[in-house]
Formats: C-alpha cells, structure tokens, sequence
C-alpha cells in the first residue's frame, strides 16, 4: 500500500504526512513496515529542498524524521505509482486529477478521507487481511462512502498554508494532519500491529 501525499511547495504538510506514515510503519507494522509506503509531492514544489525548518521540528516532535528530505514535482507517473493519493486541499486534489484524471477514485483531500472512516459503519471496514490489502479495501470503501457523500465545496475540507506563519501555526497544522492521518493508517496496519506510535501523535488525533 502506498500513499502519495501532494501539497503546494513540498516542503510542510505533505513531508508531515510523509513522515509521519514512515513512522508509523516503522513503529506499528515492525518487519511489516514494507507494506505501507509513503511519499509526496509538491504542485509548485520548491525542487530539492528541504523541509521548512518550523514544519520538520513540528515533525520532530511527532515521532518523525526530516533527515534527507528533499521536495520533489507533481508528475503523472508519481500519481499513478500510488494507491491512495491524499491532498492537503480541494484544490490540490484538482490539480492531482488535471495530471491524472484516472485517480479520481483514489485520490481524496486528507481531511475528507478521516472524515468518510469516521462516519462508516463497522460493517464496511476491512476485517481482514495483511496492510497492503487492507489498503486497498480502504481505498474501495471511501470511493462508496464519498459517492453517498453530500457535495461540499467548504474549506472545512482544507489544511491550511503554513508557510512564512508563526511556529505556533506550523504546530496547529501538525496536529491537524497527524490527528486525520492516524486513523486512516491504524485502517491499514488492522491486527498487525507489533508495537504504537508515540504519544505525541496520539494526543493529536
């Protein structure tokens, strides 16, 4: 199972997202960890660099690692590499689906992705089967719930910019994806879980 993770400039909250999962499969899934994979993408990357210094201590902070990052373009062959693609905004998901329509059913802002778990019945979440399986039913099951879904063009749907903000905004922005992302890997990892993220992450969700 691999998650793209796509925002503006690459180098604040899709390396949050990226990171983040890399250190939940690492921690969680243990000698599984190779069947969650993430990476991430900017739309208007800022090539090469790292990650903004206030983004990768918040990062830090949540159990992950900043170390050798380095933002990198929106393409259509990243697209296509993943099975779930998360965008930061609605109008990230629209530029992910300019350069590939064919993810429309794969691809889902963060905030709409947690929001469309949280409300499913028990009944159609995946009871079975390794991470990378597990992936794929979730991916299936938010393409139905979001079919039923109401139409919303809200900014409720939105993690918003922190760049050239306060650290303190950098850290809203933190727990916000950390506490929408969780559960969507906790989805994925199911009953293979060997050991759990920090507790840092899970005050945030």
């Amino acid at each position: 199972m691999h998650i793209l993770f796509v925002c503006t400039g690459n180098i604040c909250r899709s390396p949050l997202g990226e990171r983040l999962t890399r250190a939940f499969a690492d921690e969680v899934l243990g000698e599984r960890a190779h069947d969650l994979t993430a990476s991430s993408a900017g739309t208007e990357a800022v090539v090469g660099r790292g990650m903004d210094p206030s983004s990768a201590q918040v990062l830090v902070g949540l159990g992950g690692d900043p170390s050798g990052f380095e933002a990198r373009q929106l393409t259509s062959a990243i697209v296509d590499e993943a099975d779930l693609v998360l965008t930061m905004t609605r109008a990230h998901r629209r530029k992910v689906l300019e350069v590939s329509p064919r993810a429309l059913a794969r691809t889902f802002t963060l905030l709409e992705a947690a929001e469309l778990l949280a409300d499913a019945p028990t009944e159609d979440r995946s009871g079975a089967g390794d991470p990378a399986d597990r992936g794929r039913d979730l991916v299936a099951m938010l393409t139905r719930r979001r079919a039923l879904r109401r139409a919303a063009d809200t900014d409720q749907d939105d993690v918003p910019d922190p760049i050239g903000r306060p650290a303190s905004v950098h850290l809203a922005v933190g727990d916000a994806i950390a506490g929408a992302l969780l559960p969507l890997l906790e989805e994925c990892a199911g009953p293979h879980r060997v050991g759990s993220m920090t507790a840092d992450v899970r005050r945030a969700s």
